[in-house]
């Protein structure tokens, strides 16, 4: 009978081979394809210097569409840490941060093997090769590698900060991502649910100290983002067009206008925080600190505003604990089979080919349930967290005998 340790054998013997293959096949795909381009990390590589000038948030960059000139998005703080990248030439630039992306991409999947691994043994270690050299081919993350985005890197730090045990790194990991952008600061939460006081403390004063940071730099740029730019999400992108997969995108392409705070949206935020509040109190219950982590990071990318399609990073570590965490066995099944095609397909280019343009809202009744791939299912998600998440990892019952000779 062949067993899924029997397939996985084999596999995991030339697991580094597959990797170095699926990195070089990425790599052609993006020099002969669109990814080329990179046209988002060529804003922060052309733009970021302008923070030294005062005039960041007045440009935009020389490689945009034609129908949307692209700015400079994030807070000053985020300019001053794009800021080493712009001492390179533009080609190492490019090459360099898509070899950071591909390592972030390994080091989000080896910690998260690490959380779900009941030893670090090599076969883990090559399983990590192996996840890599799979996640490679999901669609948020070939977007990211695509556009050039920093989601991966984002999310590699927030992830091993909020899993490391010493308060202090996670606290000033989270605020100092948050500070580099806003995504990151849901994170709080977490900390706030497990109690980690001084983890949340640390939090908020590296992110304070990030936007003090860009005060003291220039501090009418500074108060321009922070009071005026930051409550615009137009200035950042369409908000219905199909890249954008946050409740709010999807019940404005099916409704036909934006919902921004009317009583559809509302209703959708309300339940969505009361689902995931659920899915985080009975992951923290559990004993699993990963599924808690996603939780928060999916609750975030919903109520966000906008939240392109390759923010959605987050769907590989959920893979990863679907395959190797606890969790029953028809909740791992729907999830995997619901999961997989959205994120090995690319069902945003498919809507993308049938929309009329990135600024129209309204879209034909079966585009726009297509448009709700991934806030459906991460709501989904949430709900069978909440429900099916394993139950807590009972300590092993010692012999009287042994707990004589430990405690003489």
């Amino acid at each position: 009978m062949l067993t899924p340790a029997k397939f996985e054998r084999p596999l995991l013997a030339v697991a580094p081979w597959l990797l170095a293959l699926s990195v070089l096949l990425r790599a052609w795909t993006m020099v002969t394809g669109f990814g080329s381009e990179s046209i988002d990390l060529y804003v922060y590589w052309s733009l970021a210097p302008h923070v030294l000038d005062g005039d960041l948030y007045q440009v935009t960059s020389a490689h945009s569409p034609p129908d949307f000139p692209l700015p400079f998005t994030y807070p000053p703080f985020g300019a001053l840490a794009f800021l080493p990248m712009t001492w390179l030439f533009w080609g190492a630039a490019q090459w360099t941060f898509r070899a950071l992306s591909v390592l972030c991409l390994y080091w989000l999947v080896r910690v998260t093997l690490r959380s779900t691994a009941p030893a670090w043994t090599p076969v883990w270690a090559r399983r990590a090769f192996l996840w890599t050299a799979l996640l490679l081919w999901m669609m948020p993350v070939f977007h990211t590698f695509e556009f050039g985005q920093v989601n991966l890197l984002l999310a590699a730090c927030t992830l091993a900060a909020l899993l490391t045990r010493r308060s202090h790194v996670a606290g000033a990991g989270i605020g100092l991502t948050a500070g580099v952008k806003l995504v990151p600061a849901i994170s709080g939460l977490y900390l706030l649910a497990t109690r980690r006081w001084s983890a949340a403390a640390w939090s908020a004063t590296a992110f304070l100290a990030s936007v003090g940071l860009g005060f003291l730099v220039d501090f009418q740029q500074a108060e321009r983002y922070w009071f005026t730019l930051m409550g615009d999400p137009s200035r950042v992108g369409p908000i219905a067009t199909a890249h954008n997969q946050s409740l709010r995108g999807a019940l404005s392409r099916s409704l036909g206008h934006d919902v921004q705070l009317t009583w559809p949206w509302l209703v959708a935020a309300a339940l969505s925080v009361v689902v995931a509040l659920f899915a985080l109190r009975a992951a923290v219950r559990a004993g699993e600190p990963l599924v808690g982590v996603l939780s928060v990071q999916f609750l975030g990318l919903l109520l966000s505003p906008i939240s392109w399609d390759h923010h959605w990073v987050w769907v590989a570590p959920l893979l990863i604990w679907l395959v190797h965490g606890r969790l029953v066995t028809w909740a791992r099944v729907t999830l995997l089979v619901s999961w997989c095609p959205v994120v090995f397909y690319d069902v945003i280019a498919f809507q993308l080919r049938r929309q009329p343009t990135i600024w129209t809202i309204s879209r034909p009744g079966w585009l726009s349930a297509v448009g709700w791939a991934y806030p459906a299912l991460a709501l989904v998600t949430l709900v069978l967290v909440a429900v099916a998440v394993g139950k807590p990892r009972a300590l092993p019952v010692l012999p009287k005998r042994v707990l004589v000779t430990q405690n003489s």
